[in-house]
């Protein structure tokens, strides 16, 4: 693959170069100044006109201005060695020459294709699976046009039409997809409309920066197939069923809500079917659960469609004079607006399971709920034992604007493949409706797609028309087999439209007029899917009145008995965390401060414990391998550690901490240790990690207390440079179990203003917005050493206010 990849970097260069001097083809720049450039599309247009194709030469008079002088000669000895020994060469290039000199059985002609030819038609295929997604067909309104890349023209490789029907020795190149169809000899036409069909249509594909050719090779067989996308009679009226769902719940809250804020998903409701599918095929794949985090966008239709939360309770809570159960001292909470609360649901699937599901409650701040989901999943495959990370998984769904500009995203999605904070994989989809509120995408990012911040981790991209309903789910399916195959990231980028305002009060024509116009006139998904439906006979108009009447039915139902609806906000509790004090219970009895949950953590755990076993804690987490070779400055601090266990004096923070962490492990607890540097400590006081200075190997003292400990039972872990991110993650993983204790620690307590948008929208008032607790404990550390001002406070005042 190495001197293919070469190759197309030099092949490329010189066939601009040779083409361009002869005259070859003609180079076409139109140059649009468009509204937005959300993504890009393009018609195929011919030639307008023709300049002659140099004659092809044959391999022994190969010259270099196509390929370097290096490669030619490469070749030629290739050539030689094979003709020597057919057996000295690899497979393909055996295949290759075989062709060449005429001894390939084929039809005739074959034999007259020369390395050039072959060389430029493997360069176009590797084109159109590179940059193929800009000529998709991916706006439904259809407002921007692009020019056709000319790495896509045919004749950019000195192609004429009187190629079309040629057939070419495409080979055997351990490739995956059509090119390994068994089927050396296509028409170059043939060839054009399988790249055509692949790559140009509802979807694009952007994979060919991963660097694995495995999974370049799966999805290239999943791609290049002749019919990626069939579904049945049974299945297709199942996904209209869920459109139609999805659709009609929107015009009914449109309908009896007209002056509510709802962040509807008109324009773009394939969300809901293509989000059913995908947890569907996760659980034929062996998924057990799905944490989820979205934003406001469609939020509600997502609740109650997908997540099956009763409709009556959310158009109960358009209501403000709902009613709640008296529940004096229990958890009454100062609630939250309807599309920021989140639920759990036991879901059963189209093939016979059961999956359940879980959104996280999240604020305004759209993506800071992603590091919360992505912990939370974490945690969940800790309890659950879930080892190779195939049960439990996070999907979160975003949008455009906040996708390609919020700093967290980017955070999160580098948690991905660290060690103590990888899920397996997520799949992110993003509900790309072209406007953010009322910012073009030209004045919301400096990249092409939304989505180009993911190619940071080499995880595949579908962009898809929000219109194709097949295409939508299609991916969504895809997206769930990549996350299980590879147990990696994953993007869908939905391209949609928002049919309303940004709350639907908004006027959108103040700042969006063309684009609004265009979208009057659109048909609904719906309106397109049933259309194609009824002309393929699948189903006809009885059919589609009768799944009308039934939906209006049921909803007209939940609305009204909606009106006598009771909300019962004990039910938004998590169930592992029942039993526990509600805040107005705990001032009852004592008034806590701000450092007494540490302090308890600390000391209270060790005054707790009986004097023998905190000395066989003590003695095992002070004692080193034989051979095991520490800094001798560590190696100091550890015997200095071992003369407080024996005399009882002396004891300092870092000696009482692992303490305390080591008792609990005792107890059976788990322990879980992250931020940035935490594993030595910012101070040079913990040392819980200590490295060999000979062979650079690490041992962990508290992974060692009782034989045959999880080996994840106590984490500490040092996580990259982030605060918000981290400390969002580290949240989520809290608020999974209370049967653990979770810390963050900032590299200085005055850094944990980077994660202030945690603090104040989660940990400050999370219980009383959504009733979720956590147990996260906070270690700021500081110290008046001359520093400065931001190495010596953490702050107190912004915790205390």
């Amino acid at each position: 693959m190495a001197w293919f990849r070469a190759s197309s970097y030099i092949g490329k260069l010189a066939i601009k170069r040779t083409l361009s001097h002869s005259g070859s083809y003609a180079i076409r720049s139109q140059i649009f100044h468009l509204r937005s450039r959300c993504f890009r599309s393009t018609v195929f247009n011919p030639k307008q006109k023709m300049s002659p194709v140099p004659r092809s030469v044959p391999l022994s008079r190969l010259a270099d201005n196509f390929l370097d002088g290096t490669s030619s000669v490469y070749l030629e000895e290739l050539q030689r060695a094979w003709e020597a020994d057919p057996n000295s060469v690899d497979e393909s290039w055996d295949n290759f020459f075989r062709n060449f000199v005429g001894q390939a059985s084929g039809p005739a002609g074959v034999s007259g294709q020369t390395i050039q030819e072959s060389m430029r038609l493997m360069l176009l295929v590797r084109d159109y699976q590179v940059n193929g997604h800009l000529k998709s067909k991916l706006d439904p309104l259809g407002l921007e046009e692009r020019e056709v890349p000319d790495e896509l023209d045919p004749a950019f490789y000195g192609f004429t039409e009187s190629d079309l029907d040629r057939e070419f020795f495409i080979g055997v190149w351990s490739m995956s997809g059509f090119l390994s169809e068994n089927r050396p000899v296509q028409t170059l036409r043939s060839i054009l409309t399988r790249l055509e069909q692949s790559y140009c249509g509802s979807i694009g594909y952007e994979f060919m920066h991963i660097e694995e050719r495995e999974k370049c090779n799966w999805l290239r067989e999943k791609i290049e197939t002749p019919t990626p996308m069939q579904y049945n009679k049974e299945r297709r009226v199942l996904i209209l069923d869920r459109l139609m769902w999805s659709t009609k719940f929107e015009s009914f809250l449109a309908t009896k809500m007209k002056t509510a804020k709802r962040f509807g998903l008109e324009g773009g409701e394939t969300l809901i079917p293509g989000m059913k599918e995908m947890f569907d095929r996760a659980a034929d794949l062996g998924v057990e659960c799905i944490c989820v985090g979205m934003s406001h966008r469609g939020r509600l239709n997502v609740l109650g469609n997908v997540f099956r939360k009763p409709l009556r309770q959310i158009f109960s809570e358009f209501d403000k004079n709902s009613k709640f159960e008296d529940e004096s001292g229990l958890y009454t909470g100062t609630g939250d607006v309807k599309y920021h609360l989140g639920t759990s649901y036991d879901r059963p699937t189209r093939g016979g399971k059961r999956i359940h599901l879980s959104l996280v409650a999240n604020p305004s701040h759209l993506e800071a709920v992603d590091p919360v989901v992505i912990g939370k999943t974490r945690a969940k495959q800790y309890f659950s034992d879930d080892l190779d990370r195939t049960k439990n998984m996070a999907v979160l769904i975003h949008g455009d604007g906040s996708f390609a500009g919020q700093g967290v995203v980017y955070e999160t999605l580098h948690l991905s493949a660290l060690p103590n904070y990888t899920t397996g994989g997520t799949i992110h989809v993003v509900v790309n409706n072209q406007v953010a509120f009322t910012t073009d995408p030209r004045a919301g990012r400096s990249s092409q797609y939304c989505t180009d911040v993911a190619k940071a981790l080499n995880a595949p991209i579908f962009h898809v028309n929000g219109d194709d309903i097949e295409a939508v789910v299609h991916v969504c399916e895809l997206a769930a087999q990549w996350r299980q195959t590879f147990h990696s990231d994953v993007v869908v980028d939905i391209v949609c439209y928002r049919r309303f305002g940004h709350n639907e009060i908004d006027e959108p024509f103040f700042t969006q007029p063309n684009m609004y116009k265009v979208i009057q006139k659109h048909p609904s998904a719906l309106e397109i899917y049933k259309t194609k439906l009824l002309e393929s006979g699948e189903v006809t108009e009885e059919d589609i009145d009768r799944m009308h009447k039934k939906v209006d039915s049921i909803l007209n139902e939940e609305f009204m008995s909606s009106k006598d609806y009771v909300q019962q906000r004990r039910d938004w509790l998590s169930t592992n965390w029942r039993g526990f004090k509600s805040p107005e219970q705990l001032s009852r009895i004592r008034n806590t401060g701000f450092g007494t949950y540490v302090i308890d953590v600390v000391v209270f755990q060790i005054l707790g414990v009986c004097p023998d076993v905190l000395k066989m804690v003590g003695r095992a987490i002070t004692i080193l391998p034989e051979d095991f070779k520490p800094h001798r400055a560590v190696k100091k601090v550890y015997e200095d550690r071992a003369k407080m266990i024996e005399t009882g004096e002396g004891l300092d923070w870092a000696m009482g901490e692992a303490l305390a962490f080591g008792t609990l492990l005792v107890e059976g607890k788990h322990v879980r240790l992250s931020g940035q540097d935490v594993e030595r400590g910012t101070f040079s006081h913990r040392h819980a990690i200590v490295h060999d200075q000979e062979t650079g190997k690490i041992y962990c003292p508290l992974d060692h207390i009782m034989e045959n400990q999880n080996d994840e039972m106590f984490t500490v872990s040092n996580s990259s440079l982030s605060e918000f991110g981290v400390l969002g993650f580290e949240l989520g993983y809290s608020m999974e179990n209370p049967d653990a204790i979770v810390l963050w620690e900032a590299q200085f307590g005055d850094f944990s203003n980077g994660a202030q948008v945690i603090f104040d929208q989660f940990l400050s008032s999370g219980e009383s917005k959504w009733l979720r607790q956590t147990g996260l404990v906070v270690l700021l550390p500081h110290g008046y050493d001359g520093q400065g001002p931001e190495h010596s406070s953490a702050r107190l005042e912004r915790f205390l206010q």
